[in-house]
């Protein structure tokens, strides 16, 4: 099989990309692009990316899109984390997906990547792509009608299956089919692919050509669970020590700092006001889903704690990778409070690598 060329867009820290690097695929980056939530203002993102279209080269079309983001006084932290991660030339690591010509990146074997969930204005299903027009779906979709990838990935949450009652999605659907791609959906769950997390993801795999859907299935459900979330802990396996889900247990000390004080404590365990009462619990084995909020520290009906030598403690950024299925060599280069954020909003790995296979298996990559 030749080199994939791998495209991106709501890149975070490189969940595909980290599961090919697990499964010692040949694959080259060809495109990468996350805004690391730097928002622009009074853009018209319509006018620059027809500006964008005249421009001949991927650098001019990077210049333009640098020159409106050199103002902002805002760091692109996610960008940091794949950058120390992943091998991309500067010029093609992008940073919003509204100014990203996708004719310039005609040679993609695969684009990866989801949106947040928006309902659509137009009810039903009348003007196909436009209907989506105005929503980051929108610009999804435009990319691979413009580049044309023989494989695209979408992942969304599960609940974009029954947003705006059902609406949302059958105007994806029919979009994807007024594409002329061939697609397949399912809703995975992290638990039942070797990772103890419990994280429900909604996953379409489309195929330009029809024979090549005809041969993939989603993966099987792993039986049972080899490791619980206390394996992944450091007092039980050190850092340094976990490579993907091969463990390694030796014992390992968390600073005192993710410890929590009397005061903390009795805040996230705390059952909640008559609005909104929870159940705290704590030392799960299959961790509640992990959220890009979990370094404001919720309550322990919504987070996850541990109790170590009886004490309390949240998880450290490292074993939130280790969740998300990025093995102990991923480089953590920016602060605690980001490293939560960015795991939070990734997709697990472990999902990708029982997907990857699957994919080549049908012969679609060559």
């Amino acid at each position: 099989m030749r080199k994939i060329k791998v495209g991106t867009i709501f890149s975070g820290i490189g969940s595909f990309e980290w599961a090919l690097k697990r499964l010692n695929i040949d694959h080259e980056i060809s495109f990468a692009c996350d805004n690391g939530d730097i928002e622009l203002k009074d853009v018209n993102y319509e006018d620059v990316l027809n500006q964008i279209r005249k421009v001949k080269t991927i650098k001019e079309m990077k210049e333009i899109e640098q020159s409106l983001y050199s103002s902002s006084k805002k760091t692109n932290f996610v960008e940091q984390s794949y950058k120390a991660n992943f091998d991309i030339d500067d010029n093609n690591y992008h940073y919003n997906v509204c100014l990203l010509d996708g004719t310039k990146y005609k040679n993609i074997d695969v684009l990866v990547g989801g949106s947040p969930c928006q309902a659509f204005s137009i009810m039903g299903y009348q003007k196909g792509l436009e209907d989506a027009r105005g929503t980051l779906f929108y610009e999804y979709a435009r990319l691979v009608e413009e580049i044309q990838p023989k494989v695209f990935i979408y992942e969304n949450v599960q609940g974009l299956l029954k947003h705006d009652g059902g609406k949302t999605w059958e105007i994806i659907s029919n979009i994807f089919d007024s594409l002329n791609y061939h697609y397949t959906v399912a809703v995975l769950n992290s638990k039942d692919y070797g990772v103890p997390q419990n994280r429900n993801r909604l996953f379409v795999v489309g195929f330009r050509n029809k024979k090549y859907l005809k041969k993939f299935l989603f993966p099987p459900k792993t039986k049972e669970l080899k490791y619980t979330l206390q394996d992944y802990l450091i007092e039980n396996c050190k850092e340094g020590c976990f490579h993907y889900n091969k463990i390694i247990h030796r014992k390992g000390k968390v600073d005192n700092t993710y410890f929590l004080s009397e005061k903390v404590k009795k805040h996230v365990m705390s059952v909640g006001t008559k609005n909104y009462v929870i159940h705290p619990e704590t030392d799960l084995e299959i961790a509640r889903p992990l959220l890009a909020t979990m370094h404001k520290m919720h309550r322990a009906g919504v987070d996850n704690y541990v109790t170590v030598n009886g004490k309390l403690r949240r998880l450290t950024p490292r074993e939130c990778l280790r969740l998300m299925g990025f093995g102990d060599d991923f480089k953590q280069v920016v602060s605690d409070t980001q490293m939560y954020k960015q795991a939070g909003n990734s997709i697990v790995a472990d999902i990708f690598t029982n997907i990857i296979p699957n994919i080549v298996d049908t012969g679609v990559f060559g």
